[in-house]
């Protein structure tokens, strides 16, 4: 089977997505003294490390969360949300911040709790619990939404601990970070992102790569700000997770 025909595949058994009252396939467990969110059959060998947008453990991810871990019957995964906000993320209703009011406490919440240094650094003690907790896993992925797709960024520069690494919607992106990558990068912009931090990003890159802009997707459709009540929304949605499936297919 060629390459390319094994990873369409990967793009053809995402189950329905669920528009409202998703219920989640996993259970919660505590990694490095962080509640974590874990998803994905017991007997996987390859996991992916998934770090939510800053509003935490929304349905419309953990929803996305077990898609990745269940979908691809050849390459299933184990999948983990670590709580990096441990109990408080940030409010919702602060997005978009089309108030100072609202433009202040997201970047409090920025500077201090969502920090993304901070949970960069929290990664390699979270990784070794979980591989501590989970022998048979073999290989990991890294996938960032929002801010988390700055923490992917930073967690990669040097010696990383994963094999690919994907940013859906990024928060902070930075062309200077693409060049420190030695692993494959996957890169899903919306229309929110600047567009030529997102092509300079792009051209950055030294490594196998797949960038690709939604271009009438908001920054956060495949997470907490996902109306999947909207069709066009739930078709990008999907989209977004076929793809993210099709990556780590192919460099897992």
């Amino acid at each position: 089977m060629s390459q390319h025909s094994k990873d369409g595949l990967a793009c053809c058994t995402i189950p329905p997505v669920v528009s409202k009252g998703y219920e989640p396939k996993g259970t919660y467990i505590t990694a490095d003294g962080l509640k974590t969110y874990a998803t994905g059959p017991s007997t996987a060998k390859q996991a992916i490390f998934f770090i939510p947008d800053i509003f935490g453990y929304f349905p419309q991810t953990l929803q996305g969360a077990d898609i990745l871990a269940h979908s691809d019957k050849e390459h299933q995964y184990q999948v983990f949300i670590p709580d990096f906000f441990e109990g408080s993320p940030a409010d919702i209703s602060w997005y978009p911040p089309d108030t100072k009011e609202k433009g202040e406490k997201l970047q409090a919440f920025f500077q201090t709790t969502a920090a993304p240094p901070k949970a960069a650094g929290r990664i390699p003690g979270l990784v070794k619990d979980l591989q501590r907790q989970h022998p048979e896993i073999e290989n990991w992925g890294i996938v960032g939404f929002c801010w988390g797709g700055k923490v992917v960024s930073l967690a990669n520069q040097s010696g990383t601990l994963f094999k690919a690494a994907a940013e859906c919607h990024p928060a902070m992106v930075d062309p200077n970070d693409a060049a420190a990558f030695t692993i494959p990068v996957a890169m899903l912009a919306s229309k929110d992102e600047d567009p030529d931090a997102v092509q300079k990003f792009k051209d950055n890159l030294k490594v196998p790569h797949h960038v690709e802009t939604f271009g009438d997707q908001i920054h956060g459709w495949m997470g907490a700000r996902s109306n999947l009540e909207s069709s066009r929304v739930k078709e990008e949605y999907e989209r977004g997770y076929k793809t993210l499936l099709d990556f780590f297919h192919k460099h897992l």
